[in-house]
């Protein structure tokens, strides 16, 4: 299989910060949405964009938690539910604006087996089919030249789509789970990228490895356990990054005029990432090993669009049937 996976040479890299990719960048009169934008990854990349001009929404499931840590426009969303996301889009639609970028960054990671809707995996519906039915009802508010930003994660590797049991009903583990969330993910911004006009992308990214509210569900032990997160004062590993520097590669694809001819790549460190090697990550009850590069279970084309349809099915939204 052929590929478009390969660095262009940004002149950024993993130290980079979201306010350097923004240096000289002027988003004045644009619109962004951020979902959880309030927290982590998502906090600091509503603080770039509103410092760089542009008016942020941030779409809430706590929006009174919201309101008190950014000063943007914050509106309730729940994306594990599938009606608030029908309000959230159908109220944002009503006020006529139009939409410049879109960066689905809200998420859940290595949950405990949890059921949302009609008995869906909790991570897959929240992390990809709750983003998935936002962007359709959101369409027809995209801007032409608009920028559509999926967060995965390099924890894509844990898992290809699971076609046969994506639900886990023959055993829950959170890893894969979270794995084949963070493969949805890249594939839906792939599909994306191809059905889109207007001279609208959509791209996908891993921001890297930082502390942030996401590790919620992980126990001290566990992070400890892993020998990669924290040591036993609960100090960061020096490996990670800080929260202004993995907002970085959303902030780069949702903005960048060097991706302006690309679309539909998945992206680390402020660049396009290299394919991966096939070797199999470890799995257990610490986090598994850490890799750079994308698998090709996420860059290919035939499952993205066997997912998109699947999605559209599930969430009875697909803004290009």
């Amino acid at each position: 299989m052929t590929t478009t996976q390969h660095k262009i040479g940004s002149g950024f890299g993993a130290e980079t910060t979201a306010d350097e990719v923004l240096n000289g960048i002027d988003l004045s009169g644009k619109l962004a949405i951020v979902t959880g934008g309030y927290s982590g990854l998502g906090l600091e990349t509503t603080r770039a964009l509103a410092k760089a001009g542009a008016h942020v929404v941030v779409p809430a499931r706590r929006p009174d938690v919201a309101r008190e840590a950014v000063d943007a426009e914050v509106r309730e969303l729940d994306l594990g539910d599938l009606e608030s996301v029908r309000r959230f889009a159908d109220e944002f639609l009503a006020s006529g604006r139009a939409i410049d970028i879109l960066i689905d960054s809200a998420a859940i990671m290595a949950c405990p087996e949890t059921r949302v809707g009609p008995g869906w995996e909790a991570q897959f519906a929240t992390n990809h089919l709750g983003h998935f039915a936002l962007v359709n009802r959101l369409w027809p508010a995209i801007a032409p030249g608009a920028r559509v930003v999926s967060v995965s994660s390099r924890g894509h590797h844990f898992s290809g789509i699971r076609w046969d049991d994506p639900w886990f009903e023959q055993g829950y583990d959170k890893w894969q789970a979270y794995g084949q969330a963070k493969t949805a993910n890249a594939l839906f911004a792939l599909h994306l990228d191809k059905l889109a006009d207007r001279g609208v992308h959509a791209f996908s990214v891993h921001p890297g490895s930082i502390l942030t509210p996401l590790q919620r569900y992980l126990p001290p032990d566990e992070q400890v356990a892993n020998g990669s997160w924290v040591d036993e004062q609960g100090n960061s590993k020096s490996t990670f990054k800080t929260p202004e520097q993995g907002a970085a590669t959303q902030v780069w694809c949702a903005t960048s005029r060097q991706l302006d001819d690309f679309g539909g790549q998945y992206c680390e460190d402020c660049d396009i990432a290299e394919p991966a090697g096939d070797e199999e990550l470890r799995i257990g009850g610490a986090r598994p090993a850490v890799r750079l590069g994308v698998r090709d279970w996420a860059t290919d084309p035939e499952q993205a669009a066997r997912l998109w349809t699947m999605s559209a099915e599930l969430t009875g939204v697909n803004a290009f049937a």
